[in-house]
């Protein structure tokens, strides 16, 4: 699926919640609750992405011509978030990861619903994910 696809996907998700932010917080966390392990021994500290206020690690690594994400973190919202950027990036060419402009995040309203601290945690997160697409490129 192209992240175009996968993103579109996604705010089909929310929609269904309509204005219950209650009900997207709960699939959020569902969706971090389903984020695949990362290996133990992949937590470590320069792993962790910086800018965000509770913990998240993240390992990359190129599998084939593709970027193949994984990530954990010690706060359930965070889970959810880095597990929505997982399925939309991973599994993607490192230049479509880089030229993703991600719109979905604010058409489900994410960005408005978060507080500032966790906004500036999910552009960190991008911006990670990003770097270490071009780094594997």
């Amino acid at each position: 699926m192209t992240i175009e696809e996968i993103e579109n996907e996604i705010i089909e998700e929310f929609e269904l919640f309509g204005d219950d932010w209650e009900g997207k917080y709960e699939h959020l966390i569902e969706l971090g609750k389903s984020l695949p392990k990362i290996k133990e021994e992949l937590k470590t500290e320069d792993r962790i992405i910086k800018g965000c206020q509770s913990k998240v690690w993240l390992h990359s690594e190129k599998q084939g011509d593709e970027i193949v994400y994984t990530a954990d973190s010690d706060a359930i919202i965070t889970k959810g978030m880095v597990a929505l950027m997982i399925r939309v990036l991973s599994h993607q060419k490192p230049q479509t990861i880089l030229s993703a402009n991600l719109d979905f995040i604010n058409k489900i309203g994410l960005t408005e619903h978060l507080s500032p601290t966790r906004a500036n945690g999910l552009v960190s997160m991008i911006k990670q994910m990003k770097l270490d697409a071009m780094a594997l490129s």
